[in-house]
């Protein structure tokens, strides 16, 4: 079976084909097509088959990881949006809660007040009202939801979200209101909050629903377009697409949902770590991919990934309440962008040079300082051998920059692009240890996973900041997002809110929900073809003390809920509440807030790699012999740097820094005091100082 891999990044699109009867794994590389990232994806598998003489016609499925969604997010670029809603409650979306960004901060921007996702003027409100337990108390007034389409209508709308009070519990009302926007408005992408996240919390719920709406139009075209091209195109295999939760979904669900894929990218990233860390044997991992744009830090503990809570979950400083894997995003990469701010400070990204024109070492009219011409300036990047030679980089336009901004600071020009690598690299660390060190977790216990295009580049720097004394880089560091796509399964999520507390526990209710949920995810599996020998189910609850504003995720046990299961899910939940908070409360009641199912539906994955038994010496990677610079005891200076071809180094056999090691999609960085080992799967790892 051959399956291929895209991840669409914001300056370039990975490629990656795995034959799993020939465990034959192929990678490319194409610079991403902003106006319409399908073009890229279809260029970059033309050209992958092309050089590796493949049919098209013989992949059998397509698995995505699509930026677009939080591209729009982050850019405020969604669609114009409309809302219809309870009367009463038409300000909810801007009402918020009561948290802040910024606690103390009188001059802050609160996302969903000041660039709300749908305006007010597109609020409209209707009759309807159903109660906290379900019951009706006012029922639909149907003409008034039509006259909110037309006016809708006639405003520009091109996307609806129908938020109603408890439909979490009762949907009634919202599904019909749908009907009827559709039957008024046809062209609209409409949604429901109950359809997208049937949970309690209002302001969260509706706040999921409407970006469901902001970004749905542009997703929903941009997936029917992709599907459209792969058929044009001569391929004939299936489109699945990365959802946040770590799980690929149909086409048509995502185009339906596409807010489930608000951390595609990201969250296959963490996958494509965590299955190098599984072939390396190690089961604590810090998956660190750094692309062009931004940088995302995952948690993976024995196997495990860390999961969003309802606390975490934010995108673009608006909650969310979809699953989601716990990933931490910011502004960094090799695009980002140095500058000063208004106060005279050293600032590198959020900003970033992108992939038009991107750098000035690409060539194509850059002219800002970016982290890539640093690295080219202090020799750590091969201006011949980028993107394994073919791509040329612009030396002296990277040096041109950096001098500009150089004489800016009053900076020499090497003391300038190591402070951006230094600023940028703390910026990283910072985001590490937000993920670590403020959740209890000691990150030196943990092996730092380094790759993205600019990962390897800056992996060791980052790990030595934060104790952390070994690196791995995957075999494939620059598409490891795009391998991730290739490590996974089916997966489906179902939550209902139950609201039982401890003592008075509907056993027979659980069941039959945990059952119905089951049942609805069998049906969406199967719709996939996935056997039921290949599917299993995962349970789980959120649970809080009694008049606790926030939940904990407890793991119930699979088959029929007793009196035995419901009481290890209090035990675990008094451990995970120690585990977290450092104390718990035996002796108050606990209530079940919301039950949830996952649905997992084994899927074909990539093959354990295995190098090649070629003839490899350190003599045979040698390409050259140049001057890179490293600060070292506080000094930077010149060190004579050897740079190796990656596919050629020799296996199990030590390569002491400094070195600069390349290959295609990435180029790996083993700074003074740091020594490299390539092992037979194909990884590379690095250890700083005397790490064993």
């Amino acid at each position: 079976m051959q399956l291929v891999g895209v991840d669409v990044g914001g300056t370039f699109t990975d490629i990656v084909l795995t034959d799993t009867d020939r465990n034959l794994t192929v990678i490319h590389k194409v610079p991403t097509t902003p106006d319409d990232p399908s073009k890229g994806v279809m260029q970059g598998i033309y050209e992958l088959c092309e050089r590796n003489d493949l049919d098209l016609s013989g992949i059998d499925h397509v698995m995505h990881g699509t930026t677009i969604a939080t591209n729009a997010v982050l850019e405020n670029k969604g669609a114009r949006t409309g809302m219809v809603t309870t009367k009463g409650y038409r300000d909810i979306l801007h009402i918020g809660r009561h948290q802040r960004p910024q606690h103390y901060s009188i001059m802050q921007e609160i996302p969903w007040q000041n660039r709300p996702l749908i305006k007010r003027r597109h609020r409209k409100t209707v009759t309807e009202r159903i109660a906290a337990r379900g019951e009706v108390l006012a029922p639909l007034d149907e003409e008034e939801v039509r006259v909110a389409a037309r006016e809708l209508k006639k405003e520009g709308v091109e996307s609806i979200a129908v938020c109603f009070l408890f439909s979490y519990i009762g949907p009634s009302h919202e599904d019909r209101a749908a009907e009827i926007v559709r039957e008024e408005y046809p062209e609209a992408f409409v949604t429901t909050s109950s359809s997208v996240t049937p949970q309690f919390r209002e302001f969260e719920r509706f706040t999921t629903a409407a970006m469901n709406a902001f970004v749905g139009p542009k997703v929903r075209t941009y997936v029917t377009n992709l599907e459209k091209s792969l058929k044009d195109g001569g391929l004939k295999a299936d489109l699945h697409i990365m959802g946040s939760n770590g799980g690929v979904a149909t086409a048509g669900l995502v185009a339906d949902r596409p807010v489930l894929t608000l951390l595609s990218g990201p969250a296959a990233g963490v996958l494509g770590g965590a299955w190098c860390g599984e072939v390396a044997g190690r089961d604590k991992l810090i998956t660190f991919d750094v692309g062009g744009t931004s940088a995302d830090i995952g948690i993976v503990t024995d196997g495990r990934f860390g999961e969003a809570t309802a606390r975490d979950t934010w995108i673009a400083g608006f909650p969310l309440m979809v699953p989601m894997i716990d990933i931490h995003t910011i502004g960094a990469g090799g695009g980002s962008i140095a500058w000063r701010d208004a106060g005279g400070t050293f600032r590198v990204g959020p900003r970033s040079a992108g992939s038009e024109p991107g750098p000035a070492a690409y060539g194509r009219g850059g002219n800002f300082p970016t982290v890539t011409d640093a690295n080219v300036v202090l020799g750590r990047l091969s201006k011949d051998n980028f993107l394994g030679g073919e791509m040329s980089l612009d030396e002296e336009a990277a040096t041109r920059v950096i001098t500009d901004f150089a004489k800016e600071l009053d900076l020499g020009v090497h003391d300038c692009a190591e402070g951006i690598l230094t600023i940028l690299n703390a910026n990283m660390a910072n985001a590490i240890r937000s993920r670590t060190v403020q959740k209890g977790i000691d990150p030196r216990d943990y092996v730092l996973v380094a790759f993205g295009g600019a990962g390897p580049l800056h992996g060791v720097a980052v790990a030595a900041e934060m104790g952390i004394r070994e690196i791995l880089i995957p075999p494939f560091p620059g598409i490891t997002s795009a391998v991730g796509l290739l490590t996974t399964d089916h997966k489906y999520d179902a939550i209902r809110t139950e609201f039982q507390v401890q003592g008075d526990v509907d056993v027979a209710r659980l069941n039959r929900d945990f059952e119905s949920m089951e049942k609805s995810l069998s049906v969406q599996l199967s719709d996939e073809g996935v056997s039921d020998a290949d599917v299993r189910y995962e349970r789980s609850g959120d649970l809080r003390y009694l008049g606790q504003g926030y939940e904990l995720r407890v793991e119930f046990l699979g088959g029929a809920i007793n009196d035995a299961a419901i009481e290890t899910a209090w035990e675990q939940f008094h451990a995970a509440h120690l585990k977290d908070y450092g104390h718990n409360y035996p002796d108050t009641p606990i209530e079940i807030v919301n039950i949830r199912v996952t649905g997992i539906g084994v899927a074909q994955k990539i093959s354990t790699p295995s190098m090649a038994t070629t003839e490899r010496s350190q003599d045979l990677a040698l390409v050259k012999t140049d001057s890179s610079h490293f600060r070292v005891n506080g000094t930077l200076e010149p060190f004579e740097t050897a740079y190796y071809l990656r596919d050629n180094l020799p296996l199990d056999e030590d390569i002491v820094g400094p070195a600069i090691i390349l290959q295609m999609d990435t180029t790996t960085v083993v700074p003074p005091g740091a020594t490299a080992r390539a092992d037979q799967t194909g990884n590379l790892f690095i250890r700083i100082g005397d790490a064993t």
